[in-house]
């Protein structure tokens, strides 16, 4: 018998499946994972939510999760000051999801989604994942967004959604408020055109999407994008529990947004998707969300703590809203990823060529990364 082949697609071929490395060693600083698991009080009203939802297992999840959607609008009323109708959020299996949802609601095959570099390795794929075109325009050199090259991309390509990671990764830069504001602006005729039933061909919105994946971690004086919402009907804003909540094994993402929009990405959303159990030990999470924000506060004064020693000891870092540090440069960066490996340090080598990205880890993680960084480097 002949061997069969398997209908493949094309456009998969030579591809490699997202991940970084995951090696057993000491210290792990490489996906900006927070480094101390729930407190003891979080882990209780996780238990608690979780051994009620066992007893109907034998029924479908809510589809809808009302009772999450209301505990995150509870949650980020207090952590963002700002007011959000729980119809106007929308959760799935992580942030990937959520923006992979995001994608196959509103672009597709014909469709641009573009983003500027570097920035988060994930879009490319989300986007490919659609069948959609994906397409960059280039950060400044201090990685911060370049209003005139936003204006080229939506000029040239037309895209019906733009990515912009805020706290950015692998940077660790967030975008100001003006600036947001001015691509929301901008955003407001810029994306496919649609037939209306006359026949007329009308432009449409280019849908801006703020991935704040860290956006707990961001600094004092920087603002949620959540803050816009209300005045711009084309904004989304994605957040997670992964990060600050310790609970990247929970796999709960979820989405603040106007109702339209919402509406548009439940046609496309799988039915349950979102699991009781993951239901249930998130709003277990939620319910003790001042306990988690301690941790985030220690994570923070720690990364400043971080960036001032590397930029004392004559690196470039850069001022970072999340819970990892961006710094360089290197002219054989996988020299100094390999010596701290082989030290017992595992750190991420992505982004521009020189740079390395750590994220923070306990204070004697930080500490071991730092001496190793200094028997490698020299500095």
């Amino acid at each position: 018998m002949s061997q069969l082949r398997l209908p493949k697609r094309p456009d998969l071929q030579g591809e490699s499946p997202y991940g970084a490395p995951q090696l057993e060693v000491p210290i792990r600083l490489n996906v900006n994972e927070n480094p101390y698991p729930p407190s003891p009080q979080v882990l209780e009203s996780m238990e608690n939510s979780l051994r009620e939802a066992l007893q109907n297992l034998n029924r479908y999840p809510d589809r809808d999760f009302l009772q999450l959607r209301q505990a995150l609008s509870r949650y980020l009323a207090t952590e963002s000051k700002v007011e959000i109708d729980p119809e106007n959020i929308w959760a799935a299996n992580g942030s990937n999801e959520v923006i992979l949802q995001i994608l196959q609601a509103f672009a597709g095959p014909g469709r641009v989604v573009a983003s500027f570099s570097p920035t988060y390795s994930m879009y490319p794929e989300y986007a490919r994942d659609t069948f959609s075109t994906f397409v960059t325009g280039q950060r400044k050199p201090d990685f911060s967004i370049d209003l005139a090259e936003v204006k080229r991309v939506l000029a040239t390509h037309r895209p019906s959604v733009i990515l912009l990671a805020s706290p950015n990764n692998p940077t660790g830069t967030a975008l100001q408020k003006a600036e947001l504001e001015e691509i929301l602006q901008l955003t407001r005729n810029t994306g496919p055109q649609q037939e209306a039933e006359n026949g007329e061909l009308l432009p449409t919105c280019t849908l801006v999407v703020v991935d704040e994946a860290y956006g707990e971690f961001r600094r004092e004086d920087t603002p949620s994008a959540l803050q816009l919402l209300k005045n711009y009907p084309h904004l989304v804003v994605c957040r997670t529990l992964s990060k600050a909540f310790g609970a990247a094994g929970l796999r709960l993402g979820y989405l603040a947004a106007s109702t339209e929009i919402i509406e548009q990405i439940r046609l496309i959303r799988l039915p349950y998707h979102l699991s009781a159990l993951t239901q249930a030990a998130a709003c277990g999470a939620l319910a003790q969300s001042a306990e988690q924000m301690r941790q985030v506060q220690q994570i923070r004064s720690d990364r400043d703590k971080i960036v001032a020693q590397l930029q004392e000891r004559g690196f470039q870092s850069v001022p970072s809203d999340a819970n990892f540090v961006f710094f360089g440069t290197f002219t054989d960066r996988h020299r100094i990823w390999q010596g701290l490996l082989e030290r017992g340090v595992l750190i991420r080598e992505v982004g521009p060529d020189g740079w390395l990205r750590a994220s923070v880890g306990t204070p004697a993680e930080n500490t071991a990364f730092l001496q190793a960084l200094k028997e490698v480097s020299g500095k």
